[in-house]
């Protein structure tokens, strides 16, 4: 394969909504390209892209796969995208890489919310677009509901470039309106005959011909003056147009395909080739220093990899693309994250398991090599060990969590090892270790999600586990000021142990002012603040610590002691075992040993002090809230809501956006649990949801309680 320059290198992203064909228009272009000789098909299992045991057991893509095809002297580099909003970390990785992005419609459905989360996440990483209609010889298709349905959306950027002469099993022919010709396509070769538009289609190619004349003009002054001057421009103008239009993101180009039959691919593929933008016509990324790297064979070699796969019988395979300069094979270079030195021992282009090696890479495209010994997804690598790395892909938050453990006792550790190899593939799986809830906890982005991972453990890793309920992290604090006082005493022969305290504690708010006297039962307690510690919890809230010792009733150095205690029960709350927060505490008197007391006793005295009072200070359970935001069809929306309330939902607001409706809710995270696969079968898949965490709320009362008999029941079955 010759070296592809800068210039002639086209990086983009296949996108669509589960079930639009972007594994088989993949299959398609590497056809024509010339990299396989065999189209395979998605039902078969054998296509190049969807090569995994989970896509070939699910029919559907999980994992992006970077792919290529050459074509008119360019080379196109494009990667795969999964579809179902559960794997949308792939199209993040593929975003973060390409430089325009290809959106898939299929026909027969038109616009769906999959179509819109992809053409926000498209938005969000400022991609350059092109629609192609596809699945248009089914006898299902509709294409003009899907065009009424996506002006109603895009407005006037939705811009017609081709449309079809008949849809269903008759769907043969293209009228392209840049050219000006019918495209007539026969058999599988992927060939257009090129005729002259059929007199019947004159008068409406003339109608939309002058919109796409008019629309490639606005883009371009020098256009426009040529537009009025002559009353038209042709075909090379127009695509000039088209191009700055395409990169100013003002239009977005419509083209007509049937990937399944090899209809308007190839010309699809043109279009790319002609009016995309190459790596280096993009604006240049910055570094973690704010500093652009520009896209130049001239710049100091830079990579950045974006994909990390373990493979049998190879290892490690990281992908990357290269930013700047130019890449040898045995190159030297050193990874700026770790510092370390790493050899490019082999290059390779890839397209699936596919692989070519190759001598040399350049600026603006995707490669892969195998057995780097420190590097990993997300890094940077560079001859220039001086220089900055690029910040890292930014994923979004998960919505789903699950615990999980070994059915078989000892492969704890195993299981550790195989969450290690899923996440680095797949990033948006987070893996927590809660000290907190005893639980391994999974987040991922659905319950499909995690079910795939359940799977690759179970298939790929051969380790035997089980999902459970996962536990919430509940949180407890306090509403009132109370007092206690606890004497621990022990004396068995020899040294005994003493230790008495007196304490205070009251809800912390922040700003308050330090206490001065306090008043419990009618009785006043004066206070003498000594010294003061001010402790962050790890879990969120505050401690504050008072010495108000007068009178050496009990000795400084025990003071620490009882701080120890305090903190040992707020980490394990007096009501559910729950992490504590956000309470005051003055320890005002207390007595004192000279030979028995020592640090244990007072440890113990002031923890079990703690515990008493808390009990007395009002306790209160705090749970979780999510903000969540539901995109839904407006026909479900009803049944939408009345399950969110059903789930102690505070619904917060109502919008219309981009032609669905939006939901915005506090909700406790108690009430999502397996919320995605509920939502789903509310709107038969047609509704998304996100979520992020907002605040802690007190639980209500009646939830409180039945939390306080479980911790009772589970601390007896303990004993």
């Amino acid at each position: 394969m010759k070296v592809y320059q800068t210039g002639q290198i086209r990086n983009i992203s296949l996108i669509g909504n589960s079930g639009s064909g972007k594994t088989t228009l993949s299959e398609t272009m590497l056809l024509l390209g010339g990299v396989i000789d065999r189209r395979g098909d998605v039902e078969s299992d054998n296509t190049v892209s969807d090569y995994a045991d989970i896509e070939h057991e699910n029919h559907i893509s999980v994992f992006s796969t970077p792919m290529y095809s050459e074509w008119n002297d360019c080379k196109i580099n494009f990667i795969d995208t999964p579809g179902m909003d559960d794997f949308n970390g792939a199209v993040y990785i593929a975003m973060r890489v390409t430089d325009a992005a290809v959106m898939l419609l299929n026909a027969q459905n038109g616009l769906e919310v999959g179509t819109e989360i992809l053409y926000r996440n498209a938005l969000r990483h400022n991609k350059p677009l092109i629609f192609a209609i596809n699945q248009l010889d089914h006898d299902k298709a509709n294409y003009e509901r899907t065009i009424e349905q996506a002006k109603e959306r895009y407005g006037q950027k939705f811009l017609l470039v081709q449309y079809p002469v008949h849809t269903g099993s008759g769907f043969t022919e293209i009228i392209d309106l840049l050219k000006n010709v019918l495209l007539k396509y026969t058999g599988d070769s992927g060939k257009a005959q090129v005729l002259p538009v059929p007199a019947a289609e004159q008068s409406r190619v003339e109608e939309l011909r002058n919109i796409l004349i008019e629309a490639a003009a606005e883009n371009d002054e020098q256009l426009m003056e040529q537009f009025f001057e002559n009353g038209t421009l042709d075909e090379l103008q127009i695509m000039k147009g088209l191009k700055a239009g395409i990169s100013q993101r003002s239009v977005y180009p419509v083209f007509c395909i049937s990937a399944k039959k090899n209809i308007g691919v190839d010309r699809l593929m043109d279009f790319i080739c002609e009016t995309c933008p190459s790596p280096d016509q993009v604006e240049a990324p910055k570094n973690s220093e704010g500093k652009e790297v520009k896209c130049s064979t001239s710049g100091t070699p830079t990579l950045f990899v974006f994909k990390s796969t373990q493979e049998p019988h190879i290892g490690e395979i990281n992908y990357f693309k290269i930013m700047a300069g130019e890449v040898n094979e045995s190159a030297d270079i050193v990874n700026l994250n770790t510092n370390s030195k790493e050899r490019l021992s082999q290059l390779f282009v890839v397209a699936g398991k596919k692989r070519e090696k190759v001598p040399k890479l350049v600026a603006g495209d995707l490669g892969a090599s195998v057995k780097m010994k420190n590097t990993r997804f997300n890094q940077t690598l560079c001859t220039n060990n001086q220089a900055a790395p690029f910040d890292p892909i930014v994923f979004p938050n998960p919505k789903y969590r699950t615990a999980v453990k070994t059915k078989t006792e000892g492969e704890e550790e195993k299981l550790a090892e195989a969450l290690s190899r899923i996440t680095l593939e797949d990033p948006t799986i987070t893996v927590e270790y809660s000290k907190e809830l005893k639980q391994i906890i999974l987040h991922g982005q659905g319950e499909y999600h995690l079910n795939v991972v359940k799977w690759l453990l179970d298939n790929m890793f051969k380790i035997d586990v089980e999902y459970i309920a996962p536990k919430i992290p509940y949180r407890e604090t306090i509403t009132k000021i109370a007092q206690a006082s606890y004497r621990h005493k022990k004396q068995s022969g020899g040294a005994g142990q003493f230790g008495e305290v007196h304490m205070v504690i009251e809800p912390y708010i922040e700003g308050m002012p330090d206490p001065v006297k306090y008043k419990i039962e009618g009785k006043e307690i004066n206070i003498s603040v000594r010294g003061k510690d001010e402790i962050d919890m790890p879990w969120g809230g505050k401690l504050i610590y008072y010495n108000c010792i007068v009178g050496g009733s009990i000795d400084s150095r025990f003071m620490p002691a009882i701080l120890k205690g305090l903190m040992e029960k707020m980490e394990e709350g007096p009501l559910t075992g729950s992490y504590a927060r956000d309470i005051r505490i003055a320890v005002y008197d207390g007595k004192m040993h000279p030979v028995d007391s020592n640090e244990i006793s007072f440890r113990l005295a002031g923890r079990n002090a703690f515990k008493i009072a808390f009990k007395e200070a009002g306790p209160k359970i705090l749970e979780p809230i999510y903000s969540v935001e539901v995109l839904v069809p407006a026909d479900a929306m009803g049944d939408v809501m009345g399950d969110l309330q059903g789930r102690r939902a505070m619904i917060e607001g109502m919008s219309s956006e981009s032609g669905f409706e939006k939901i915005s809710a506090r909700v406790p995270l108690a009430e999502m649990n397996k919320y995605s696969t509920a939502l789903s079968s509310l709107t038969s898949g047609r509704a998304t949801y996100t979520m992020k965490f907002a605040k802690y709320e007190q639980v209500p009362g009646e939830i409180q309680e039945k939390l306080l008999k479980a911790y009772e029941a589970e601390s007896q079955e303990e004993e």
